[in-house]
């Protein structure tokens, strides 16, 4: 079985300030990892790799310093990575991040499951992994809560409003999975050492055969128009010390002070 499970350098922090000239968010001198998510993602491949056997290939789009998150899907156990790199990417939202993301698995080919986190931390959106199996024509299955294969189906639990449901997906297929799939494992001294030795590729437009115009801003159909942080407030903050009985009383008396009641 070929895996295919993708991942993204995010901000280690929510403290992002925002360029007051581009709007754009400042992550200069802003510690990277991966997508917390996505970690899960590498972890449910992992299993299912131990368990039916096959790769796992890890897969990222972003400037050189994305190799980073790629090594340490290495280091967890991922067979071989494939960082997509180009200036023509830079700017791309989640339609054309998810085109040059297609792209990449096409050129792999013979995939059977790919596997993305449910989110990005940095923006929440949901949207890339559905692109991704729209661009490549698969079914998917989003916000899996566990996942396995069997005779040829993906396998999953999904939460609902009103309980669980089990849904399945004939390979190929895409699934997102949420945090609650697994508890992603520790890289260790000796897998961080084999890390170094497996095949690492990087990919440009050309040789992932990407249409340009479909790539970063000219492929982007959404635009923000405006970036903006919301005002601090900054507001007293009251203690009330004592036993429970001393301290409703406490609060009584301000909220009476204040004319609240």
């Amino acid at each position: 079985m070929k895996i295919l499970v993708f991942v993204k350098q995010v901000p280690d922090t929510t403290d992002v300030k925002l360029d007051p000239k581009t709007g754009n968010l400042n992550r200069e001198g802003v510690e990277s990892i991966m997508n917390p998510l996505d970690a899960n993602a590498v972890e449910a491949a992992l299993r299912l790799k131990e368990k039916h056997g096959g790769t796992v290939t890890a897969i990222s789009m972003g400037p050189p310093q994305a190799e980073d998150v790629l090594k340490k899907a290495l280091a967890m156990g991922c067979d071989e990575s494939a960082l997509l790199s180009d200036r023509v990417f830079g700017g791309a939202d989640t339609l054309a991040t998810g085109y040059v993301l297609a792209k990449a698995a096409e050129k792999i080919g013979d995939y059977d499951l790919l596997i993305f986190g449910r989110h990005a931390s940095d923006g929440e959106t949901a949207q890339t992994g559905p692109i991704v199996a729209a661009f490549l024509g698969i079914p998917q299955i989003t916000l899996a809560e566990t996942l396995d294969i069997e005779d040829g189906w993906a396998v999953a639990t999904r939460s609902t409003e009103d309980g669980s449901e089990k849904v399945r997906a004939k390979l190929p297929a895409l699934v997102t999975v949420c945090g609650e799939i697994n508890e992603p494992r520790y890289a260790t001294p000796i897998n961080i050492m084999k890390a170094l030795k497996k095949p690492r590729m990087v990919w440009n437009h050309g040789e992932l055969d990407a249409d340009p115009a479909k790539c970063g801003i000219p492929g982007s159909p959404s635009v923000t128009k405006r970036l903006f942080e919301p005002e601090h407030e900054h507001v007293d903050t009251v203690l009330f010390n004592g036993d429970e009985e001393t301290m409703a009383k406490q609060f009584v008396d301000m909220l009476e002070a204040q004319h609240l009641i």
